[in-house]
C-alpha cells in the first residue's frame, strides 16, 4: 500500500469511492467538479494503482482545518488505513499552522481516538455549512461535530 497526496488522475476513482457511502447517505456527495477544485486537500491510499481510501484536510478559517471525505474501501475496513490518513491530516495542520481541526461525523467513536471532543455545531463558524446546503439532509443535519486542539 502507498499513501500520497492525490493527483488529477485520480479524481475519479476518489469521486467512486465517496459517492458509494454517499448513496447510503453517510457522506456528502461530490462532484466532479468539488474533487477537482479541492485536490490539493486530499490524501489518497492506494493498492496496485486503485484507490482504497481517500481524506482530506480543508483549512476552513486562520486557526481552523476541517477533515473531511474519510472513505476507505468496504474490504479494506480494519487495516489501519484511514487512521493514516487521519494522521496525515493532523501532521499537516500542525505544518501550515492550524490551531483546531474539526470533522463532522457519524463515527465519532474513530475520532475521540485522536482526541477529538464533542462540540457543539452552531459553534463552528457558518462559513463551514457552505457544502451542507447541497446535502439532503439540510438543515436537520444529524452528523456529529468534533474538535480537537493541535
Amino acid at each position: 500500500m502507498n499513501i500520497r497526496k492525490a493527483k488529477i488522475s485520480d479524481v475519479e476513482q476518489m469521486r467512486l469511492l465517496v459517492n458509494f457511502y454517499a448513496d447510503k447517505g453517510l457522506m456528502l456527495k461530490k462532484s466532479l467538479n468539488d474533487f477537482y477544485e479541492n485536490i490539493r486537500d486530499f490524501y489518497i491510499a492506494e493498492e496496485e494503482n486503485t484507490i482504497i481510501a481517500c481524506c482530506a484536510l480543508h483549512p476552513s478559517w486562520a486557526d481552523l482545518a476541517e477533515i473531511k471525505s474519510l472513505a476507505v474501501e468496504d474490504k479494506q475496513k480494519g487495516k489501519g488505513i484511514g487512521s493514516k490518513l487521519v494522521e496525515l491530516c493532523l501532521q499537516e495542520a500542525k505544518e501550515i499552522g492550524m490551531k483546531r481541526v474539526f470533522v463532522l461525523t457519524y463515527r465519532d467513536d474513530f475520532f475521540k481516538k485522536f482526541g477529538f471532543k464533542p462540540i457543539v455545531k452552531e459553534e463552528l463558524p457558518h462559513k463551514i455549512w457552505n457544502e451542507c446546503v447541497n446535502c439532503p439532509k439540510f438543515p436537520d443535519c444529524d452528523e456529529i461535530a468534533l474538535i480537537t486542539d493541535l
